[in-house]
This record gives C-alpha cells, structure tokens and sequence, in this order.
C-alpha cells in the first residue's frame, strides 16, 4: 500500500456512514474550504520561518485538505482523487510544450512564463470565459486578488508605461484620503482607502513583488522589533503600558540598529 493510497484510506474511514467520524461525515465543500484556505498560509508561513520539520506537517495537512475534498466529490459521483491528479498532470504538461512537446523553450524565465499564461488564456477560451478578468478567484486575499486583476488587464494593454505613473497616482490617492478623513466622511475614507490600497498593489505586480508575502515580511519585522520593545522594558520591570511613545520609539530605533549590525 502506498502513503497516498493509506491516506485515501483513512479519509475513506473517516466518512464511513456507518463507523466514521461524525465531524468528519458532517462536513461539506463549503465548510471545509476555510480550513483549505488556512493550510495553505500556514505552508507559506512554515517556509517564510524556514522550519522544514513544520513545512512536511504542513504539506500534509494541505495534501489531506485534497484528499477530503476528492473524496466528497467521489461520494456524490463527481470525480475521485485519481481524477484529480490525472487533470493535473494533463494541465501541466499542456502548459509545458517546451518539455514534453516539440515546442522550444524560450530563452529566459520570464518569457517562458509568458508562454505558459498564452496557454492559460486560451485554456480559458476554450471554456467560453471571454472576459478577461473572468476567473481570477474572488476567494482570493484582497491584496493578492487586486495584484492579479491588474496583471490580467495588463496582458491586454490596461497599465501604466511605469512605475513613476503609478506613483503619481499613489501619491493623488493618499491626498484624496486626506480630503474625505478631515471631511469625517468614514465611509469615503474607506473607499479611499480600498483605492489606496490597490494602487499599492499594483505598484507591488509592477515591481514583481507578490505584495502578500511583503506584507508577511513587514508583520513578521513589526513583531520582532515589538518583541525587542517587549524585552527592553520588561529588563526594566515594565511593561509597554507603563512606557510612552517617545521611549518605544527609540527602541524600536534600537530594534532596528540591531537587526542591521547582526545583517
């Protein structure tokens, strides 16, 4: 019996009408998708951490995600895990001609994944999804959802010749937020904000910066250099309450000097 073939097994148990769990059986695609969803940031953040042991649990915890939903579909007559892995396989090599085709492969990363989204958007033409933005999944983090939005449209000629453009608009942003928050509009602020927010965005695609994992790395940096705060002031008997901005922002200056001198 193979990994696969015992997991497969034990998701099968698991869902046993008669003997299987009763979570386990209550549960539907929806329900389950959540749980998706954060197996698969706790794989970025296992990576991000570089802890390899955390990765292989993860990876599992995100394989076993697959498999439950497979196996749902295979108990309504839709597909079973097999079918799945047979799509993939069938997907990655049509978008591999350049490997296991007869077409060459282009000189550089960068074009060859150029190639690989022509392929994707005729994929899409073929399922009678004419517009361009039609399947970029709503489910999706809003910051990486707005990246990939803007990287679709600009396949077709939608964006700024640079980033000084973008800029510029950044910049135009920032102010009309000023206006609607000194105006005590909040709900033109927040729609100010989502602007701000995707020009932000945008200007992350252009740079090929996924502004997900950026945004990862900027929380991870705020609380190591909180921590450092945290620290400080608890050799001093204190606690971040009983100190003022003034003093937690030299430290976080401190925090910062630090992380320089051990780079």
């Amino acid at each position: 019996m193979t990994a696969i073939e015992r997991l497969r097994g034990i998701m099968a148990t698991l869902r046993d009408p008669a003997s299987g769990c009763p979570w386990d059986m209550a549960q539907t695609f929806a329900t389950i998708a959540p749980y998706t969803i954060e197996e698969a940031y706790e794989v970025a953040d296992a990576i991000q951490r570089g802890d390899m042991v955390e990765l292989k649990s993860e990876l599992g915890d995100l394989l076993f995600q697959s498999v439950f939903h497979a196996r749902m579909a295979e108990e309504a007559g839709l597909f079973d895990f097999d079918d799945v892995a047979d799509a993939m396989s069938d997907k990655l090599i049509r978008r591999h001609p350049h490997v296991f085709g007869e077409e060459v492969a282009r000189t550089d990363a960068v074009a060859q994944k150029a190639r690989w989204e022509d392929i994707k958007a005729a994929e899409r033409a073929d399922r009678a999804q004419h517009g361009v933005l039609d399947d970029v999944p709503i489910a999706l983090p809003a910051l990486a959802r707005a990246a990939k939005l803007t990287k679709r449209a600009a396949r077709v000629g939608f964006d700024w010749p640079s980033t000084d453009e973008v800029f510029d608009k950044l910049f135009e942003e920032v102010e009309e937020l000023r206006v609607e928050i000194a105006a005590g509009d909040i709900d033109k602020a927040r729609e100010e904000m989502g602007d701000l927010l995707f020009v932000v965005a945008n200007l992350a695609r252009k740079l090929g910066v996924e502004p997900e994992d950026a945004l990862r790395g900027a929380n991870a940096k705020f609380v190591r250099r909180f921590e450092f705060i945290e620290e400080k002031l608890l050799a001093d008997g204190r606690t971040p309450d009983q100190s003022d901005l003034a003093e937690m922002d030299n430290l976080w200056d401190a925090a910062k000097a630090a992380e320089r001198f051990e780079g």
